[in-house]
């Protein structure tokens, strides 16, 4: 399998009648087969080859998941184009760089993002069609409707089939096939340049890992412009003849996530891909539906959970040793209790496939636990994306599983040389599934690329059963003023988890004495505790209560506190800045998977973390907390 087209051909030859998508129309959801897919996405390539899209060329796509998003960007393919997927969360100035910088030439764009397109489009010096895919009212010259794109290029292939065929049939292992940029947090984004070579190895790579089956179900709640959900649902259930449902689209980005739970009950999905953010919210969703049907059920609950907990171990070692004992109590419990929270998720869920970020191993061990197991993984775009990942007959809690075959991986130091098994360094890896570069910018390619090697930029370490355990970011770690480097995100997760008055926290340290933590309080969850303290919300005396609450629970993971030896005491934060507002999607500080971007939250926040490191800070109790408090009441 060298090309994406090779790849999507043998899908439809071998699995003609199956459903690929599935879409929600007119109230439910309809199937369109392989060979269904097919027809469009060839009539739609006719169509971008006749209005002037030649081999290379960039056309871009902004439009939420939906089945014209995969059929828009087939077609692209098939007319020997350039896909430039944008996230439909890009601000207008982010989403002109990213046209400007890849010298679009065409753009297909969905209704709810038209008018971000139409703001720009004469800036855009390359740009010659946009391609509406709900149409529009009162077109212009240059503005094309989607369907009648689609007709028009069914009437040409009529005419003139091999013309067509002869620009697909001639796609080439090493032609790029897509252009997805970095987020650009710190500098000006880069444009990921992957080849059709490159999807099409990390598909069989990914199916080596797991035998994926054709009857096999996935609801895509992830972005489909994002490379998890890129290559691991759109391309990989592809491979295997199996389905892909989107999820029903709001009139606003939050309608439609409201939509999530809705849907996995309607698809019944048999896999689903999942970030650490949504998981922690379906989490705290299962733990506030049993604490509302009383407390005696939720000790219940709780109970059960230490016996899965003792039963799993490690996840390599389940059910082993002593731990047979305990099956039969478990069966007892996933009867009465586990079968009931697994129908909420449709009730054929097998797995999640985890990725986006590290997910914490208290939150791995709970999924398990519940018969709704989160396969933790590992991969960035530039490896198109995956890299390694555990899945439900190897799984080992806190890893990112074993690496996919045909891939070389090393762990190096900083001077490039390899470490030995249990050493700690840089992740590279070596393989098809590597990236061409970066577009036009052929130092940032050689920083990244040497000598056929990526350097992820992640540390990490490969364990004695063969394991890939993932550390964090380089760029991420918290810095001692000594020179040690610790990874921030396990202390973060382990906090949340054990911390209902912290909704988000990042921590800081970057060569300094101590470690430090900006925390957005859970004013919902502390407002109930106020109420049943008795204590009027908003006041002087709650204010100051709230900061005692949230320093209580940072000190718990600190000498003489119930999790003292879970972290180095170092780097649990010795002063806390409460914020006056939630990281987001919105104000930037949450990318596309709603991971924390780091250098954003630092940059807006950079009086408070001088702040923090000045004596006043050492009492949480001061001015600019309470004035944080202060915004939080008064809206």
């Amino acid at each position: 399998m060298k090309t994406i087209i090779e790849l999507f051909e043998t899908a439809v030859l071998k699995f003609p009648d199956n459903i690929y998508l599935w879409e929600k129309r007119n109230g439910k959801y309809e199937g369109t087969t392989y060979l269904e897919t097919h027809e469009q996405v060839l009539n739609l390539a006719a169509g971008l080859v006749d209005i002037g899209l030649k081999k290379g060329e960039r056309a871009a796509l902004v439009a939420d998941g939906r089945n014209d998003w995969i059929i828009s960007e087939l077609g692209i393919l098939y007319s020997g184009g350039i896909n430039v997927p944008l996230s439909i969360r890009l601000e207008t100035n982010e989403v002109a760089f990213r046209l400007k910088h890849s010298g679009t030439k065409i753009i297909i764009v969905s209704k709810l993002h038209a008018a971000k397109i139409e703001e720009i489009r004469n800036e855009l010096p390359d740009l010659e069609k946009v391609v509406f895919i709900d149409g529009k009212e009162n077109p212009e010259e240059n503005d094309i409707n989607y369907v009648d794109l689609i007709n028009r290029g069914k009437e040409l292939r009529k005419s003139d089939t091999k013309t067509y065929d002869e620009i697909w049939e001639n796609i080439q292992p090493n032609d790029v096939a897509n252009i997805s940029y970095t987020s650009g947090t710190t500098a000006d984004p880069k444009g990921i340049m992957l080849s059709q070579l490159n999807y099409a190895a990390n598909v069989v790579q990914s199916n080596g890992l797991l035998d994926l089956q054709a009857s096999w179900t996935t609801l895509a709640i992830l972005p489909w412009d994002h490379a998890f959900a890129h290559t691991t649902c759109l391309y990989v259930f592809m491979y295997k003849g199996a389905s892909i449902a989107s999820v029903e689209i709001g009139n606003t980005p939050l309608e439609t996530l409201k939509n999530i739970p809705k849907n996995i009950k309607e698809i019944k999905p048999t896999i689903m891909m999942s970030v650490p953010a949504y998981s922690k919210t379906f989490r705290k969703n299962i733990e506030a539906g049993i604490r509302a049907k009383g407390e005696i059920l939720y000790k219940v609950f709780q109970f059960a959970l230490k016996v899965a907990y003792n039963y799993n171990g490690i996840g390599t070692d389940k059910g082993k040793g002593f731990r047979f004992l305990l099956k039969p109590l478990l069966c007892v419990f996933d009867a009465i209790l586990f079968k009931k929270i697994q129908a909420g998720f449709g009730g054929n869920l097998l797995f999640f496939i985890g990725g986006g970020a590290i997910l914490d191993i208290e939150m791995q061990k709970f999924f398990y636990a519940i018969g709704l197991p989160i396969c933790q993984g590992y991969g960035l775009t530039e490896a198109s994306p995956v890299i390694s990942s555990n899945v439900p007959h190897c799984v080992k809690f806190g890893s990112s599983g074993k690496p996919v075959s045909d891939m070389e991986l090393k762990i190096v130091d900083v001077d490039g040389n390899s470490l030995q098994q249990g050493e700690k360094g840089e992740i590279c890896i070596k393989g098809d599934n590597v990236m061409l570069g970066y577009w036009n910018n052929p130092s940032a390619t050689a920083e990244t690329i040497k000598n056929e090697w990526l350097h992820t930029g992640d540390m990490g370490y490969i364990d004695n059963e063969g394991f890939l355990y993932v550390l964090g970011r380089f760029k991420s770690l918290l810095i001692g003023n000594d020179g040690e480097k610790y990874s921030p995100e396990g202390i973060e997760d382990a906090i949340l988890i054990h911390s209902p008055y912290i909704q988000q926290i990042m921590l800081h340290n970057n060569q300094n004495p101590y470690t430090v933590g900006m925390v957005v309080p859970d004013m919902e969850a502390i407002n109930r505790e106020l109420k049943h303290r008795g204590l009027e919300k908003g006041s002087d005396t709650a204010n100051s209560e709230i900061l005692k609450m949230i320093q209580i629970e940072i000190n718990q993971f600190k000498k003489g506190g119930k999790y003292e030896s879970m972290f180095p005491e170092r780097w649990i934060p010795a002063t806390i800045a409460v914020l006056p507002m939630a990281f987001t999607g919105d104000n930037k500080m949450l990318n596309a998977l709603l991971k924390m971007v780091r250098g954003k939250i630092t940059e807006h926040y950079s009086k408070e973390l001088d702040f923090l490191y000045t004596p006043p800070a050492k009492n949480i109790e001061n001015e600019m907390n309470l004035e944080a408090l202060r915004k939080w009441t008064n809206g």
